[in-house]
C-alpha cells in the first residue's frame, strides 16, 4: 500500500474523530454555562447562623388512599406558595414527605427527615395536633384526623425514617339506658 493511501485513509478516518470530539467538547462547555446559569437563578437561603448558601430547593406532593378509598394529596418540601410577584417562597426549614396511616386503634405517621441525628427531632403532640421539627431542616404541623391520646405516643427513628405511633382516643360511649319496668 503506497504511503500517499495509508495517510489519506488515517487523515480521513482521524478526520471523524476529531469532528466528533470537538462536538462533544461543545456539548460539555455548553452544559455547562447552562448549569452556570441555572446556579445564578437558584435563590439564597440565609441559614440561622447567617450564611448565605443557594438550594436545595425540595418541594412536590404526595398522594395515599384515605380509609374511605378517596385519594389524599398532601403538600410537602420548603416552597409553600408564591409571592404577589410571582417568585417562590424558600423557606430555610423544608416540610418532611409524611404518611398518616389510620388504624383502628392508632394513628401511625411516616415522616422522611434523612441527616438528622435522633437527639435533634422533637415531637409535640397534642389530642388533635402534632408538630415534627428534626434539626433546624424540617418542620411540619399536621392536623389529626381523629383524636389521640399524646401521653401514650410511642415514636422510632431509624435511617432517616421517622414513625410516630399515636393511641386514638376511644369515642365516649353513649349511655345505654336502663330497661324500666312497667308496674
Amino acid at each position: 500500500m503506497s504511503e500517499w493511501r495509508r495517510k489519506r485513509r488515517r487523515t480521513w478516518f482521524d478526520d471523524i474523530f476529531e469532528e466528533i470530539r470537538e462536538m462533544f467538547e461543545d456539548l460539555e462547555e455548553r452544559m455547562f454555562k447552562e448549569f452556570e446559569e441555572f446556579e445564578k437563578m437558584a435563590p439564597k437561603i440565609k441559614t440561622p447562623s447567617g450564611m448565605e448558601v443557594r438550594g436545595p430547593i425540595v418541594w412536590g406532593w404526595s398522594m395515599t388512599i384515605g380509609p374511605d378509598g378517596k385519594p389524599i394529596v398532601r403538600e410537602f418540601g420548603n416552597v409553600p406558595g408564591r409571592r404577589a410577584r410571582g417568585e417562590p417562597l424558600i423557606k430555610e426549614t423544608r416540610e418532611p414527605l409524611v404518611d398518616i396511616i389510620e388504624g383502628d386503634e392508632e394513628i401511625i405517621i411516616v415522616a422522611e427527615v434523612p441527616g438528622v441525628e435522633k437527639e435533634e427531632i422533637d415531637l409535640n403532640a397534642t389530642e388533635t395536633e402534632l408538630e415534627i421539627k428534626a434539626g433546624d431542616k424540617y418542620y411540619k404541623h399536621l392536623e389529626l384526623p381523629t383524636e389521640v391520646i399524646p401521653d401514650k405516643a410511642k415514636a422510632t427513628y431509624k435511617n432517616g425514617v421517622l414513625e410516630i405511633r399515636l393511641p386514638r382516643k376511644k369515642a365516649k360511649e353513649k349511655p345505654k339506658g336502663k330497661k324500666i319496668q312497667v308496674e
